[in-house]
């Protein structure tokens, strides 16, 4: 099967068209016949070699790619799962491991993380969801905020930030967020009550928004811990990337730190059914910047690196 890795890490130029056994589906698996796969953050980390240590003794090709969406074409025997083949689908992937990505023709997973995506939904704007809808939820689980309470979202016009705000609205929090002036109107339409604008000194602007602190923030762009500033007494933060990622920050004993790791969701078909829910509600409006086919995986790389991209880029197949 066709498929999108790399032998090496490094800059986008390093991702290539790989030619790999085509899997089949065993017991308690299906194989999805991926048609689209977004591109995300998560995907550049893996590929310039941040997370290296975790290919350490395994031989490459290695395969990016956590969000995909297609459909259903093999079902592994004994295999118990509300899913038929033709069935349009998506999933978040793990691609820890050869090959293991979501850039491929097919991906053979266990059958319950796989779910139906939300009728109406293309195969691309599907692709959106599974990861970082996800990880929008796990925050808000993680930091449990009662309905009313006051969230701050940094980053609030990337994907993940946009998807936190909907879900945080639909929640019944007040949201808060950074955006530069032209990502304002955006924002707002997200459902954030109240803007200040994105850059050094955001932890300031919101306390004199908010004089006794917000309830709490979660920071997908990686401002760090200057944020604990704009919490108040007993507010939480979400943590989106570890001290030992790049871009991370370390909070070392921080109590009001709440660490949001996506894969403790593999496998969680109830939250992704929740996700694909939400979607087919309007409440999770998936968001794509554009489609590429899958041999263009360099340049979308290197067009998400250059910032500025609202929505996902998606790869075609």
């Amino acid at each position: 099967m066709r498929a999108i890795g790399m032998y090496a890490f490094g800059g986008p130029d390093v991702l290539r068209v790989v030619d790999l056994p085509e899997p089949h589906a065993g017991p308690g698996q299906v194989r999805v016949r991926v048609h689209a796969a977004a591109v995300n953050p998560a995907d550049t980390l893996l590929r310039s070699g941040g997370l290296a240590h975790a290919f350490a003794g395994v031989p490459g090709p290695y395969v990016p790619g956590m969000d995909i969406a297609g459909v259903i074409d093999e079902i592994g025997p004994d295999t118990e799962t509300g899913l038929s083949p033709g069935d349009p689908v998506m999933a978040m992937v793990l691609p820890i491991g050869p090959a293991a990505g979501g850039y491929a023709e097919y991906v053979v997973l266990p059958a319950g993380w796989v779910v139906h995506a939300p009728a109406g939904t293309d195969h691309a704007a599907a692709s959106t969801l599974p990861m970082n809808g996800l990880t929008a939820l796990l925050a808000l689980d993680r930091l449990d905020l009662a309905p009313g309470s006051v969230l701050a979202v940094i980053g609030a016009a990337g994907t993940l930030g946009g998807y936190l705000v909907q879900l945080a609205r639909h929640a019944g929090l007040t949201v808060v967020a950074d955006a530069a002036p032209g990502d304002e109107a955006l924002v707002r339409r997200s459902g954030a009550a109240e803007v200040v604008p994105r850059g050094p000194g955001v932890a300031e602007r919101l306390r004199a928004l908010r004089p006794d602190g917000v309830d709490a923030v979660a920071d997908p762009a990686l401002a760090g811990p200057g944020l604990l500033d704009a919490l108040r007494d007993g507010g939480v933060y979400a943590q989106f990337r570890g001290g030992d990622e790049p871009g991370g920050h370390e909070f070392s004993g921080d109590g009001r730190v709440r660490r949001v790791f996506v894969p403790d969701y593999a496998g969680r078909t109830d939250k992704l059914r929740q996700i694909g829910g939400l979607a087919e509600a309007g409440v999770l409006i998936p968001s794509v910047a554009a489609t590429l086919p899958a041999a263009e995986a360099a340049d979308a790389h290197r067009r998400l690196e250059s910032g500025g991209v609202r929505g996902r880029l998606v790869l075609t197949f």
